[in-house]
């Protein structure tokens, strides 16, 4: 239950407000006990005596009763339905907010599944519990209290027994608490299962059609799906026992009301006013008490919940800002055009290596681009080009040594200024549910979250890439929305709109992992062309496997095993270097 104390920043704000919706279902529930007690009174009373305008007064002061019942409970949904629901909006921007600062590395090592149904489901049943469960849980002892006070008042000899319908109840209470957490925390993280098998196979539909898979999916799915069913048939049947336990306790009660009120009338000790008050006030208590165990299982599946949750939000960013005042005074001394190291993109002796690999994947790695230069990196699969690409914008921290960017280690600038400099684009290009026009926008945020183009900006973009004709044939043009990931397009229009995306805001810096390994011959030519003139005006590093992209830098630099075998021009590198003739597939 520590893990439901940690909301409470959130809710103190609020706290006043949500102590009088408590106090109201305190209050709308409790003042329903007063039903019992007048209709003792009126057995007593006016029916014994046949007083026929008592009768009338009691029979209203009922109807008042429940009129107030009402009204309470009326005022108590409105105040807790509002607010509950601005805590959830508060919990899940958090949660958004705090996914968004967490680097690469914690996103591999975590099932999105498993992110998506803490960022849904849990939060959603940890609204439910605030909203309904936790007040009720918070009242029913109150109420049990209540109904005691005001037994003894009736006949003492009802307070034990409900003493004594108490006490196996409590004890049922703590059998089911040890062990409903468990089932309840198994298939809360089997729903994340389940939404990482759904996402997973809705994103890779293309390849499961294609290969005639979806069987394979299918069962893959049924296997998590009968994993879940069984957690929540733990679920229901330790559910059952208690619930039964607790229905069949008021039950017995409500007969030994009976035997001993029918006994202490006609032994005189008690009236039949009395009895009837208890059997009426035992009746009132049994729905509180048949709707704890339900209320007992929501609090631990709402305990769950925030656990999942202060999981996620417990991940320490290892990529983060500096100091604030480090970073102020490397951005001011940065902010000069004037610095000669302006545009200057270096790798001083890096070494990089992911936590979980046995060797270094980029082994002393020096390399200097000079403004308005642009270099490509040629080598095989697996020699840490695209690993060179994700230091510079800070996706990765080095091992050792340092990337520089304007001759700044990239650790010493505030990340929003740094990434604000860069355009990227990755070989897989992705795209979001957006228009057209607010994903090429997209690659011009500032540093305060600004965007800085109009729409013929977004066509000069798109003119670069080659991709403004097919835009303009969209059904809204710039307005279209591409869908989820951009899959209503082709590969090739999705790396374009991905690519004008990137040198929309004309970046300093320009950062390409392959970006038209979808596009035919032609339209890279084309594209090639418009690209030189983004070139001549920023520092690129541009991961290249096609001579043509390679003869588009100044540099190419050769790599081979996390190491820089070769520096020069294409034609250069042609002639001296064996590795490289043989990347570009150059026979001697």
């Amino acid at each position: 239950m520590r893990d439901l104390l940690r909301f409470w920043p959130d809710i103190r704000p609020r706290a006043w407000r949500y102590a009088v919706s408590i106090l109201l279902a305190l209050f709308s529930t409790g003042i329903g006990f007063l039903i019992p007690v007048l209709t003792g009174r009126a057995v007593d009373g006016p029916i014994a005596d046949h007083d026929y305008r008592r009768l009338v007064l009691i029979a209203l002061l009922v109807v008042a009763v429940g009129f107030a019942e009402s009204l309470a409970q009326l005022i108590r949904r409105m105040i807790t339905a509002g607010m509950t629901a601005d805590w959830e909006v508060l919990w899940r921007r958090r949660l958004f907010s705090h996914l968004q600062r967490l680097d690469i590395t914690h996103h591999d090592e975590w099932d999105s599944g498993q992110m998506l149904s803490r960022a849904t489901n849990d939060l959603t049943q940890l609204r439910r519990f605030t909203a309904f469960g936790l007040p009720f849980l918070v009242i029913t002892p109150c109420l049990v209290v209540l109904g005691g006070v005001i037994l003894s008042f009736i006949q003492p000899v009802f307070v034990v027994l409900l003493v004594l319908m108490s006490l196996p109840t409590m004890a049922g209470v703590a059998w089911f608490n040890s062990r409903y957490k468990i089932a309840a925390r198994a298939a809360q993280d089997t729903m994340g299962e389940v939404s990482t098998s759904v996402e997973e196979s809705v994103q890779g539909i293309r390849v499961l059609l294609a290969f005639g898979r979806s069987p394979w999916a299918a069962q893959r799915f049924r296997l998590i799906v009968e994993r879940l069913r069984g957690h929540e048939l733990e679920k229901v049947r330790l559910d059952a026992w208690l619930f039964g336990a607790i229905m069949l306790l008021p039950q017995l009660a409500l007969v030994a009301f009976a035997a001993v009120g029918a006994w202490g009338v006609v032994t005189g000790w008690a009236t039949l006013g009395q009895t009837v008050a208890a059997i009426t006030l035992m009746m009132y208590l049994r729905m509180p008490i048949e709707m704890f165990g339900f209320l007992l299982a929501d609090a631990l599946m709402a305990a769950t919940a925030a656990t999942r949750y202060w999981e996620l939000m417990d991940l320490e960013p290892r990529i983060t800002d500096p100091k604030a005042a480090e970073a102020a005074a490397v951005t001011s001394a940065a902010a000069s055009s004037s610095d000669p190291a302006t545009g200057v993109l270096e790798f001083d002796r890096v070494v990089f290596q992911h936590e979980d690999a046995e060797t270094p994947l980029l082994a002393g790695v020096d390399l200097r681009i000079a403004p308005g230069e642009t270099l490509a990196l040629v080598g095989t699969t697996g020699t840490g080009k695209t690993a060179m690409t994700a230091l510079v914008p800070r996706l990765f921290d080095v091992t050792e040594g340092a990337v520089r960017v304007d001759g700044h280690d990239v650790r010493d600038l505030a990340l929003a200024d740094l990434r604000s400099r860069m355009g990227v684009a990755f070989e897989e290009p992705i795209l979001f549910s957006a228009s057209v026009k607010e994903n090429v926008a997209m690659g011009t945020q500032s540093v305060d979250g600004g965007t800085a183009i109009d729409e013929n900006g977004v066509w000069e973009a798109l003119e670069i890439a080659q991709a403004a004709d097919f835009v303009r044939a969209l059904p809204d043009g710039l307005d279209t929305e591409v869908g989820e990931q951009g899959l209503s397009l082709s590969g090739g229009q999705r790396q374009r709109i991905a690519l004008a995306r990137a040198v929309a805001g004309r970046p300093r810096f320009l950062v390409l992992d392959d970006p038209l390994s979808a596009v035919d011959v032609d339209t890279e030519d084309r594209v090639q062309n418009r690209l030189r003139t983004v070139l001549a005006e920023t520092t690129a590093l541009i991961v290249a496997h096609r001579p043509s992209t390679a003869a588009l830098a100044d540099r190419v630099a050769v790599m081979d095993d996390g190491r820089i075998l070769a520096v020069g021009g294409h034609e250069e590198l042609l002639g001296t270097s064996a590795v490289y003739r043989t990347l570009m597939g150059v026979k001697v």
